[in-house]
């Protein structure tokens, strides 16, 4: 059984897209692409597909990963376009390797988001980033299906800064100031999310924004304590690989004639 790990993308309106949607959508790809899938027991056989750590609806993603198992092998760039070309425009898959190291799922320990803020000026922003930054605890609450439920999202947050970037298509283009906040997120228990920084925000500084933020995952993987970085979680697979093409090399290069 080969297993395949796949990135896609949520741009554009797609973003409004759930879970639940995106699962019928990529099904019904996997059928048009003809991907021979292995299939779960039971009176209800499903595809055995692998969705780790999606991202909440409404918010665009450009590093979302799943894992597929295959009755037969398949070359992992080929797959990755046939499903490319049966998804809807801006639920992109944009990557695939396969799976050769265990605990994909395990290196998804931080993702870093990009919140635009339109109606919120610069200057603002980076008033209430220093004020996050320099409070001990930020408690913050989320409704929950037990109720209001209060908790600090000060320690999950690894980074927090206001940017500039030179040019960065906005979902809402405008002549209203925006700012732009990047931000590091560990993935806790109870997960922090970008909605729950915004809150924080609006409690240390006063920061509301006049309309919803355009929020959007940059990235996801491993979380780097020493550089702050996110690192490609896929990039273990692809090493993986890379080493066992050089050993069948080597071993070809020096067998007997």
């Amino acid at each position: 059984m080969q297993r395949i790990r796949l990135r896609y993308t949520k741009r554009g309106r797609l973003r409004f897209t759930s879970h639940r949607d995106f699962q019928r959508a990529f099904e019904r790809a996997l059928r048009r692409a003809e991907v021979p899938m292995a299939y779960s027991a039971g009176f209800t056989p499903h595809p055995k597909v692998s969705y780790a750590n999606a991202a909440p609806t409404g918010t665009g993603s450009e590093a979302e990963y799943l894992e597929i198992a295959l009755t037969e092998p398949r070359d992992p760039d080929r797959l990755r376009v046939l499903l490319d070309e049966s998804m809807p425009a801006g639920l992109d898959i944009v990557d695939a390797v396969e799976a050769r190291t265990p605990g994909l799922a395990d290196r998804l320990t931080a993702s870093v988001w990009e919140l635009r803020l339109t109606g919120v000026d610069p200057a603002d922003a980076e008033r209430a980033v220093a004020a996050f930054d320099a409070a001990g605890s930020v408690e913050v609450q989320r409704r929950a299906k037990n109720g209001v439920r209060t908790f600090d999202a000060r320690p999950a947050v690894a980074h927090l800064e206001s940017v500039t970037p030179p040019s960065a298509a906005a979902d809402r283009p405008s002549d209203q100031p925006c700012a732009i906040l990047r931000l590091v997120v560990r993935h806790v228990t109870p997960a922090v999310r970008p909605d729950d920084v915004l809150s924080g925000l609006r409690a240390v500084a006063d920061l509301a924004p006049p309309v919803p933020a355009a929020v959007t995952r940059l990235a996801q993987g491993l979380f780097d304590e020493e550089t702050g970085t996110v690192t490609d979680p896929l990039a273990p697979d692809r090493e993986a690989a890379q080493a066992l093409s050089t050993a069948d090399a080597t071993a070809a290069a020096t067998a007997p004639v």
